[in-house]
């Protein structure tokens, strides 16, 4: 980018503003992300709960086939999924976060930039 003392140039701000609507485009994907995430583990918590609640046997449905199984290897498979899925909610909220900071020190650019072109 141009130096602080001068004038950014068109290229400069054009390139500021494409990386900030980029940066924005990703932050909507990663929260999608962490809101189909959570959607999971809650579904996940919903079929513990019943399985755990089950008297009789219990069936799960592999590729489309659905299967009886004990209700341990059940729960077992559940909590392993929900172990996965923490992981990667764990991974994609802190890539949101990191997105989200970088979001900030591009609108504090943009406004800096609009601040010197005003001048």
């Amino acid at each position: 980018m141009a130096d602080s003392a001068t004038t950014p140039s068109p290229q400069d701000v054009e390139k500021i503003l494409r990386d900030y609507q980029m940066i924005q485009e990703q932050i909507r994907a990663y929260s999608m992300q962490v809101d189909q995430l959570s959607v999971q583990k809650s579904e996940l918590d919903s079929a513990k709960e019943e399985i755990a609640k089950a008297t009789g046997k219990v069936y799960v449905t592999i590729g489309g086939v659905i299967v009886e199984t004990s209700k341990e290897t059940a729960l077992k498979n559940i909590d392993e999924k929900k172990d996965s899925g923490e992981v990667r909610m764990q991974s994609t909220t802190k890539q949101l976060n990191e997105l989200k900071a970088k979001e900030k020190r591009l609108r504090e650019e943009i406004t800096a930039l609009s601040s010197k072109m005003q001048q």
